[in-house]
């Protein structure tokens, strides 16, 4: 069944009356939620151990309920009274039993990986910001929201993987920045046309680009060498992120190779498109995708980089 938020806010938001739910009954929600969206997680999860499987949908489960409280309920008081509700939920896998399935998945992650409550209230606190703050003056303070609204995720995937330290942390933020600033270029118009610019103010008057020319869904020729100098630097990212997978265990290698690669991916699309991200939103297709898990597959089994 397509997902739909309003129902499942119905059925599990803080009105809800319904009964606890089971632990395994939990854990097939939280598949659920990650089989109806993530469409890339298929592909990924075909190299992860089967023994975290359940556990990646938990913490996926909770990104997605987050992620939809803060962008699906209309904003304003509502929202941020949702996301308080959420937060105090979110306590209490700390120190109680939650009655939200999500939660309950999530409880057992947590105590089972001893993960601490940084990560999660991070990302909460990145929605939070969602609700006020819709344009940024400075590249330094995106890099500020990204490091709640991405960096978080690879600190999660790291305590799951028994890896976290900070070493392979700092080189995790650069990975899942870059990830992030992305989709933030993918994505300029369809930001826009829900109140949000992501492209720096200081950057954009670099280059002569006003608000008025992403308005117009004209690509000019400052807004195409804007975006190039943002995917240049963003290239950055990867570059420096990639030396994280040789530092992974040897069975999640693939996974964390075809991230970054999938992040490049997006980057080389925009280039192909001539840096045009407002006529038409550049994609990464099915056969490009293969290419990309052959790509690291092949890596993986010939050593190659790593």
């Amino acid at each position: 069944m397509p997902w739909d938020f309003s129902e499942e806010l119905a059925k599990y938001g803080p009105a809800a009356r319904s009964a606890p739910a089971t632990p395994a009954g939990a854990r097939a929600y939280c598949r659920y939620v990650t089989r109806t969206h993530y469409e890339n997680f298929s592909v990924a999860s075909l190299f992860l151990p089967r023994r975290l499987l359940r556990h990646f949908h938990a913490v996926y489960a909770y990104c997605r309920w987050s992620d939809d409280l803060a962008d699906e309920t209309g904003g304003g008081t509502p929202t941020r009274e949702l996301l308080d509700w959420w937060r105090g939920e979110l306590m209490t896998c700390f120190g109680g039993v939650p009655r939200h399935p999500v939660l309950l998945a999530l409880r057992e992650t947590i105590q089972r990986f001893r993960i601490p409550p940084q990560p999660f209230l991070d990302l909460l606190t990145a929605f939070v910001r969602d609700q006020h703050v819709k344009r940024y003056g400075t590249f330094e303070e995106l890099l500020g929201y990204c490091r709640y609204s991405a960096n978080p995720v690879g600190h999660l995937v790291l305590y799951l993987l028994e890896s976290f330290d900070p070493v392979r942390a700092r080189l995790s933020d650069e990975v899942c920045t870059g990830l992030q600033l992305a989709n933030f270029w993918q994505d300029v118009r369809r930001d826009f046309l829900i109140g949000r610019v992501y492209l720096p103010e200081e950057d954009r008057e670099r280059y002569g680009v006003p608000e008025a020319d992403i308005a117009s869904g004209h690509c000019s020729p400052a807004f195409r060498e804007l975006l190039r100098f943002q995917v240049e630097r963003t290239h950055g990212f990867f570059d420096r992120g990639e030396a994280l997978v040789p530092l992974m265990p040897r069975e999640v290698r693939v996974d964390v190779a075809l991230f970054i690669r999938g992040g490049r991916a997006i980057l080389q699309a925009i280039e192909r498109a001539g840096y045009d991200v407002l006529s038409r939103r550049p994609v990464v297709t099915r056969f490009q995708k293969a290419r990309l898990l052959t790509a690291a597959v092949t890596g993986q089994v010939l050593g190659v980089r790593w």
